[in-house]
C-alpha cells in the first residue's frame, strides 16, 4: 500500500512539474481571464500563511472587544492592512477589502450587503456578454433578487443609454450593476450614474475583466466616475493570485459590505493569497501605467493583423477594442470556414496557443511576458495557420516563448 502511494505523490508531482512547464514555459497563453504571477508574488502562496487561520471580526469574549478572535495574528492583520492601502491607492478608493476568495464572492458581499430580499437591479445579460452568475438563475435565485436585463446594442454590445433610463423610470431598481464577461470598450459610466442615482439607484461596477486595465489609469476610472462601489478578481487582467477585491469610497456602504465577509458569504480568508495581493498591488503601483497600455497596443495590433490575416473579427468599424479582449466573429467563422469556435480553438491547443473556446483572445499575459505590438503579426499568423488551416507552428510557438524568460512588468 505504501508502495503505492508513493507511486501516486510521484504521478502527482510529475502532473505539477509538466503543467508548469507547458503552460508556464511553452504555451503561448491568449485567454483573456489568466495572467502570469511574478516570481515574488508566487512564492508568498507556498509560505506558512498557507495553513493559517484567523477570524477577523469583532467579538466581545470576557468582557473584552476583540478585533480578531484569534491569538497570534500580528503579522496577518498588518499583511491585510499593507494589502487593502495599496488597494485603497491602486484604485483610488478610500476603503477597500482584499478577503473575498473570488470575484464571484465579492459580487455575493456587496450584493447580499447593500441590496435586500426583494429588491430587483439592473444587469446586462449573458447574450449581450453579461456575467452568467448575475443572470436570474443564479445570484439572483440565491439571494432573492430580479434581475432585469440592461439594453445593449451592436456586435460589440454597448450600452444602449437612451433604453437604459427608459428603464430606470420604469423599474425604479436598487442597483445597477455594470461589467461584462465580454467586454470591449469603457462605459458612458458618469451618464450611467446620473440616470441611476436620479432613481436613487447604486452603481455596482464589475470590473473583473478589466482590473488591471483600471488600476493603470487606461480604461476607466469607475469610482471617479460616480460607481458606489468596485469589485472584481485579481487574476485576469490584474496580475494577482486568484481571488476578489472591493473598493468604494462610501464608508457606510463599506461598513455593510465589510460585515456581511465573515460567517456569510465566507469564513476565513486565505492569508497566503492576501500577501501575494499585496505583493500585487506594489508591483502595479510601479508599473501599472505602463503595463496597461502595453496590453491595450498589444488587443489593438493584434487585432489587425488577425483582421489582415482573414479571421473574422468583431467590432472593425469601431477600432476592434480598447481592452485586453478580441472576439472572434463566431457566425462568420462557421459561415465561411465551416468551423465552430471550439474547434478553433481546439486546433490552436494543440500547437500550443491557448484561447478560450468562446470565441475570446486575449493579450494581457503576453504583454506580462514582455511581447509589444511588433510581435503581434507573428502571433496572427500562427493563428491563421494552426487555427484554420491545420498546419503545425508549435516549434515556432516553443521558440518565439523561449525568447520571454522573465516577466516584463514587476
Amino acid at each position: 500500500m505504501e508502495g503505492q502511494e508513493r507511486t501516486q505523490e510521484r504521478r502527482l508531482a510529475a502532473l505539477v512539474r509538466g503543467h508548469a512547464r507547458w503552460r508556464g514555459r511553452q504555451c503561448l497563453n491568449l485567454l483573456p481571464s489568466e495572467n502570469s504571477l511574478s516570481p515574488k508574488a508566487l512564492s508568498y502562496l507556498a509560505t506558512d500563511l498557507a495553513g493559517r487561520y484567523t477570524l477577523p471580526m469583532k467579538t466581545m469574549v470576557d468582557g473584552e472587544l476583540l478585533e480578531n478572535s484569534y491569538a497570534g495574528t500580528r503579522y496577518t492583520d498588518a499583511i491585510e492592512s499593507l494589502a487593502s492601502q495599496a488597494a485603497q491607492r491602486v484604485f483610488r478608493g478610500r476603503y477597500a477589502t482584499v478577503r473575498p476568495l473570488s470575484g464571484h464572492i465579492a459580487a455575493m458581499a456587496v450584493l447580499s450587503s447593500l441590496l435586500p430580499r426583494g429588491s430587483s437591479y439592473l444587469s446586462i445579460p449573458p447574450e449581450a456578454g453579461g456575467y452568467d452568475g448575475y443572470d436570474p438563475g443564479y445570484l439572483p435565485a440565491l439571494l432573492g433578487y430580479r434581475a432585469v436585463p440592461l439594453p445593449c446594442h451592436g456586435p460589440t454590445h454597448q450600452l444602449d443609454l437612451e433604453g437604459l433610463t427608459a428603464t430606470l423610470r420604469t423599474e425604479r431598481p436598487q442597483a445597477v450593476i455594470l461589467g461584462q464577461s465580454f467586454i470591449l470598450f469603457p462605459y458612458p459610466l458618469r451618464e450611467v450614474a446620473e440616470a441611476a442615482h436620479a432613481v436613487d439607484a447604486l452603481v455596482i461596477y464589475d470590473g473583473s475583466h478589466v482590473m488591471g486595465l483600471i488600476a493603470g489609469g487606461q480604461f476607466q476610472d469607475p469610482l471617479t466616475e460616480g460607481a458606489d462601489v468596485l469589485l472584481g478578481s485579481t487574476h485576469k487582467s490584474f496580475f494577482g493570485p486568484q481571488g476578489g477585491i472591493v473598493v468604494t469610497n462610501r464608508e457606510d456602504l463599506f461598513a455593510q459590505i465589510d460585515g456581511a465577509m465573515t460567517w456569510r458569504v465566507q469564513d476565513n480568508a486565505h492569508w497566503n493569497r492576501i500577501a501575494a495581493l499585496a505583493q500585487s498591488l506594489l508591483e502595479m503601483e510601479r508599473v501599472g501605467a505602463d503595463y496597461a497600455r502595453t496590453v491595450i497596443r498589444n488587443s489593438q495590433a493584434l487585432a489587425r493583423a488577425l483582421d489582415e490575416e482573414g479571421i473574422p473579427l468583431v467590432g472593425q468599424e469601431e477600432g476592434y477594442t480598447r481592452s485586453h479582449q478580441i472576439w472572434i466573429d463566431k457566425v462568420e467563422l462557421r459561415e465561411r470556414f465551416q468551423m465552430g469556435a471550439v474547434r478553433f480553438a481546439r486546433n490552436l491547443e494543440s500547437q500550443d496557443i491557448i484561447v478560450d473556446l468562446v470565441g475570446r483572445v486575449g493579450t494581457a499575459e503576453v504583454s506580462r511576458w514582455g511581447m509589444t505590438p511588433s510581435q503581434m503579426p507573428a502571433i496572427a499568423r500562427w493563428i491563421r495557420e494552426a487555427g484554420l488551416q491545420h498546419r503545425p507552428v508549435r516549434a515556432q510557438v516553443h521558440r518565439f516563448r523561449s525568447k520571454y524568460p522573465r516577466l516584463r512588468f514587476i
